[in-house]
């Protein structure tokens, strides 16, 4: 008789990580792991579900509304690659890029479609960031090397360079964010890249372009490389690329950019309370930006990851997170309105936002 209490204990402990979810409580906030092992790249939402992309375990999707779990993979024989950094969605598609070309799932035949690119050959088949322009009705697909635009309603494919000034890591885009129905924003690893819609890419005036020149950064390093784009009320939060050696201890400063958009730039960096000046991730969430953080190392020239830092964007306080249900290593945050998802190495933190949580970790 002893014993029962027992075995209910152990049915009740393995109910709980059915569908690969675990729930804990730390610091009197809830949170919720999902697809330990996975190594989750980025998020998007399309309705009640959420798409991963993940690096080695094909694409997954969560719906919201009942808890079950679908993966794509080349295990599951329903996708024909595992490797995927970025993920997207409109209304009839999603769009996944992977280290092999842009994978398309068409929602009406529920299957994937891949497309590789010719321009620039095998290496711009890595596509690092995917954004949807539901203004222009319209794809924006950043490579390795090249721009690509994919015009939804003439379902034409159409490829651009955007190199400056010679400088042919402007032409390696890392992010992309879409600014109203007017601007789109590209993230490169030669600066920051503003396109004015109104224009043809291809014009000169059609695009405005940030490096460390004419003080843009404040003028710092040899080089930005740009991670993440936030736009925030009149202000635009920049996240950038640590890089640097013993032997060019110059090159990417990394840290926190917030600019007006006209002449004022403010730094964030380790010394006003980030967690490192390597930067993942950026997401607006109420008066607060998070920022998911990482420290390069020098001689062994790897990152190691420092969690989440929260900057109150009226005050510009930083409060570096400390928790034990916060990842080291995050490198997406998205915002469902109701709570917060970190992507990391092992799967993803969901994290259910309350007066407990602000209370636990901004004291």
């Amino acid at each position: 008789m002893k014993k029962r209490p027992l075995k209910i204990f152990l049915i009740l402990l393995t109910f709980s990580f059915l569908a690969g979810i675990k729930a804990q409580n730390f610091c009197d906030f809830k949170i919720r792991k999902y697809f330990k092992g996975a190594e989750v790249r980025d998020i998007c939402r399309d309705g009640h579900y959420l798409w991963f992309a993940t690096n080695g375990s094909g694409v997954i999707r969560l719906n919201l509304q009942n808890g079950r779990i679908k993966s794509f993979s080349v295990e599951k024989g329903n996708i024909d690659n595992n490797y995927f950094y970025s993920i997207a969605a409109s209304p009839r598609y999603v769009w996944a890029g992977s280290t092999d070309g842009l994978f398309i799932y068409m929602k009406s035949s529920r299957r994937w479609i891949k497309r590789k690119f010719a321009v620039g050959g095998q290496l711009s088949n890595w596509i690092r960031s995917i954004k949807y322009d539901k203004y222009a009705k319209a794809v924006w697909i950043g490579r390795f090397m090249y721009l690509t635009k994919f015009d939804i309603r003439k379902r034409r494919f159409k490829d651009f360079d955007i190199t400056r000034k010679g400088n042919k890591k402007s032409n390696t885009i890392k992010t992309i964010a879409v600014d109203g129905d007017s601007l789109v924003w590209f993230g490169t690893e030669g600066g920051l890249q503003r396109y004015d819609k109104r224009f043809k890419i291809q014009d000169e005036s059609a695009i405005t372009f940030y490096d460390n020149s004419y003080n843009y950064f404040l003028g710092e390093g040899q080089m930005v490389s740009i991670t993440d784009i936030l736009f925030e009320r009149r202000n635009i939060w920049i996240g950038t690329d640590e890089f640097v050696t013993k032997e060019n201890p110059d090159f990417n400063l990394g840290g926190l950019f917030k600019f007006d958009r006209v002449n004022f730039w403010k730094k964030f960096t380790i010394e006003d309370g980030l967690g490192g000046n390597g930067i993942y991730s950026l997401a607006l969430i109420g008066k607060y930006i998070w920022a998911s953080t990482y420290q390069f190392d020098r001689k062994l020239r790897i990152k190691y990851g420092r969690g989440i830092s929260i900057i109150d964007r009226i005050t510009n306080k930083v409060t570096k997170v400390v928790s034990k249900a916060i990842p080291d290593t995050i490198y997406k945050i998205y915002y469902d309105g109701k709570s917060v998802w970190l992507g990391g190495k092992d799967g993803v933190v969901r994290l259910f936002l309350n007066d407990s949580f602000y209370n636990s970790i901004l004291k």
